[in-house]
């Protein structure tokens, strides 16, 4: 199986600015995933995909010299993952030659993965001859419980279960998408419009390891955990 890591990562951020270049502990937040990625040893291919040439030229200066320069259209916030993920695929498959397997999406903004994690998440996927496998954590709020919404100008649950939900422990088990690892089969990625294609499966992460970074308040907690991460090793 050839195997293909892609970091997708757009210059133009908003949440926090040119977040993916933003230094944590005196390096660039891109070189923790890209540390993670060659260390694992799982991939014949790691491939930067930006519309940035400086995050490009960043990414070669720790190691990654391959790259995919991706089009505007899919640098946009209304652009899908899914579909920068496809536009990646052709494109590595044209420029090498070669058909690719399994695809992995190591997302830059959440480098509180370990290296453990992406091999764990690899072997459950393989075991489970699943379709596409997404890396999660237990969801601090509960829909079936303390999540509520406004309509007709009342307040509800968000989801309304056939008994009385009175703790937390007695709702169903929800999870939160933590955006750390995404693994695909070639064929599902090519094919699928969906989210959660057919034989999805999950990889289940503790909390101080599954903070995604979208605004500044998110960075510093990232930086915190980072650094007291560096201080024990």
């Amino acid at each position: 199986m050839e195997k293909i890591c892609f970091l997708c990562m757009r210059g133009n951020s908003k949440g926090v600015k040119n977040k993916n270049l933003k230094k944590i502990n005196g390096v660039p937040l891109l070189k923790y995933t890209i540390d993670q990625a060659k260390r694992s040893k799982i991939f014949d291919k790691i491939i930067i995909s930006s519309d940035s040439k400086k995050i490009i030229n960043t990414g070669k200066k720790f190691g990654i010299n391959d790259f995919i320069l991706r089009p505007k259209y899919l640098a946009s916030d209304s652009a899908g993952k899914l579909e920068v993920l496809k536009h990646g695929l052709k494109e590595a498959e044209r420029i090498y030659s070669r058909k690719y397997d399994i695809i992995f999406d190591l997302d830059v903004t959440s480098p509180l993965r370990n290296i453990n994690d992406i091999k764990e998440a690899f072997k459950i996927f393989r075991s489970k001859n699943a379709s596409k496998l997404i890396t999660v954590t237990h969801a601090r709020k509960n829909p079936y419980f303390n999540q509520v919404m406004v309509k007709n100008n009342n307040v509800k649950l968000v989801k309304k279960s056939k008994s009385t939900i009175v703790r937390r422990q007695s709702a169903p088990t929800i999870y939160d998408m933590n955006a750390s690892i995404y693994i695909f089969k070639r064929s599902t990625l090519i094919r699928s419009k969906e989210i959660f294609p057919r034989n999805t499966v999950i990889y289940l992460m503790p909390e101080e390891r599954s903070v995604d970074i979208d605004n500044k308040l998110d960075f510093k907690i990232v930086e915190m955990l980072l650094k007291e991460k560096e201080v024990r090793l």
